[in-house]
């Protein structure tokens, strides 16, 4: 018997704690005027919605759009970790219907967390093999926060296979992005770079660091020795 929208709301909520929610509430930015106001969540953690990904994993589409559009962010999360699961393990066939399902979809992807567990996986896995990878540098573009770090996040897919160029080409862009999490998100993909190509980085930095927020400086030295990561707050190292 196929599995449903209603039968994975009910282990949701089985699965939640309804006292967390306020907490979660709060961590997320619910409230009014914060940034994911309105969201709402029941309590479940991420180790408790990835174990109802194995049991749902094989969901039907239509009953996964019913959990993407719900108001509810654990259901959300869950609806997209199936669908990651279900990229990871399809043809190519079934991989261009779940990117084109995601990507149609990015109104209920609206949450940092939404975003950076699936992102790479579908939509960097996915435009990899693509060139040019034209629709990042028109999300990048977008007032819309959580498209502009979907285009971000999504590189680290690229980064993973020694592919730099975009990620560098769309920080650049978002130097001057006035959002917190958009400067901890190119912070942690230039990182990401440093940790497999720190020259890479490092010829990045020495060009930028002196105009970057100080988040995105913060988060991309993290990993450099200590002394090197003073010289950079510091202002000290040439260009």
């Amino acid at each position: 018997m196929k599995r449903t929208a209603n039968e994975a709301q009910r282990a949701l909520r089985v699965a939640a704690d309804p006292k967390r929610a306020p907490v979660l509430q709060r961590f997320f930015k619910t409230g009014p005027g914060e940034y994911a106001e309105g969201d709402v969540f029941i309590g479940a953690t991420v180790p408790q919605v990835r174990k109802l990904v194995k049991i749902f994993a094989s969901l039907p589409h239509a009953e996964v759009k019913k959990l993407l559009r719900s108001k509810v962010h654990e259901e959300r999360l869950l609806a997209l970790l199936i669908l990651v699961r279900q990229y990871e393990r399809g043809d190519e066939k079934a991989k261009a219907r779940i990117f084109h399902l995601y990507s149609s979809h990015l109104k209920w992807i609206n949450n940092w967390d939404l975003i950076d567990v699936t992102a790479p996986h579908i939509v960097g896995s996915h435009l990899s093999k693509c060139d040019p990878r034209s629709l990042l540098y028109e999300w990048v573009q977008s007032d819309n926060l959580w498209l502009r770090r979907l285009a971000i996040m999504s590189t680290y897919h690229f980064i993973k296979q020694d592919d730099f160029d975009d990620t560098l080409r769309l920080a650049e862009i978002l130097l001057n992005d006035p959002h917190d999490l958009i400067h901890k998100a190119v912070g942690w993909m230039l990182r990401e770079i440093g940790n497999r190509d720190r020259a890479v980085e490092e010829r990045f930095l020495k060009q930028h660091y002196k105009y970057m927020p100080r988040t995105m400086l913060r988060y991309a030295i993290e990993k450099l020795p200590e002394s090197r990561r003073q010289a950079y707050l510091e202002g000290r190292v040439r260009g």
